[in-house]
């Protein structure tokens, strides 16, 4: 039985995430009726993660086992014809049967990308608008606030190393079905908080201290702490094409990890916060202490890593 690996680009903006959802269009659900279209079988594609609604991805992977002995150039030209333009698939290959596409992952890349509308600093009187185009408006925060690019960068640095990230995680309200089973079947939600319902949010204070340098086994000290630690390897920003582009890489994030990040620095961006609360945001282990969630539009799936 062939054991397959595909890795895919999607653009999430017509899709409810990855996962499949009952009366509801999934990446998942829709890879998974293009297969048993072409094969006849019915198998639900493993991704290396969940994306959620809204959110892209350049190279998700997913894995699946097979019946039919089909040659991946057959099996990929069909599948990117039968699949919906928002899909694509880059590759299709044979795969070990040990491989799993989330569980054999070692490091996971995200870009978030925001258009700056409003320079900084801002003039006074108000400085007109940047205008995001149409063509690039649902692939990224067009955000409306003036951001300071440096503390940005100065807030992003902060994460880098092991923690528990408790404080930039929404809760995962399939937790426990995805613990129990091999399928992801529950629906996400979204933060009760967001930078498109709270256009001034408060300022959040954190107390208590970092929780420390990473340690070198970063895998094995992840499996000994909170569920909810994680090593980042790399978080930084940079200017491309008129965008700010945040790119983390970590052993893995948490349910709207990297959006709750985005929305903390930029939350010191506008000097609602210090970037120097960061540490402490982290230390604290309280969603309640992180800032808003930044829209689903700007994130990517960028490299899943093995």
């Amino acid at each position: 039985m062939p054991h397959w690996k595909l890795t895919l680009a999607y653009d999430g903006t017509p899709y409810n995430g990855w996962q499949v959802q009952p009366n509801l269009p999934t990446v998942q659900g829709t890879l998974a009726e293009t297969i048993h279209r072409i094969t006849g079988e019915s198998v639900l594609p493993q991704g290396s993660g969940r994306t959620d609604a809204g959110v892209h991805a350049l190279a998700q992977v997913a894995t699946f086992t097979l019946n039919a002995p089909i040659p991946p150039a057959n099996f990929h030209r069909a599948l990117n014809r039968a699949l919906p333009p928002s899909i694509r698939i880059l590759s299709a290959e044979h795969a070990p049967e040990t491989f799993h596409a989330r569980h054999s992952a070692l490091r996971k890349t995200y870009e978030y990308r925001i258009f700056p509308r409003v320079p900084y600093p801002a003039t006074i009187p108000a400085t007109i608008d940047r205008i995001c185009s149409p063509m690039l408006a649902p692939w990224v925060w067009d955000c409306p606030f003036p951001l300071d690019f440096a503390i940005l960068q100065n807030a992003a640095d902060h994460i880098r190393g092991t923690h528990d990230f408790t404080s930039f995680a929404a809760v995962d309200p399939d937790l426990t079905t995805r613990n129990a089973t091999a399928t992801d079947l529950g629906a996400p939600r979204p933060d009760s908080r967001t930078w498109e319902q709270s256009a001034s949010p408060n300022t959040r204070n954190a107390t208590a201290t970092d929780l420390g340098a990473p340690r070198p086994d970063s895998r094995t000290w992840e499996q000994s702490a909170s569920p909810n630690t994680r090593t980042i390897f790399h978080s930084s920003w940079h200017r491309r094409d008129g965008l700010f582009i945040y790119r983390v890489t970590g052993s893995g994030f948490l349910h709207h990890m990297v959006r709750n990040l985005v929305g903390t620095f930029a939350e010191a961006a506008t000097r609602r916060i210090s970037a120097d609360d960061i540490p402490r945001i982290l230390a604290a282990r309280d969603r309640t202490a992180a800032g808003p969630t930044a829209p689903a539009r700007g994130l990517f799936l960028v490299e899943v890593e093995y």
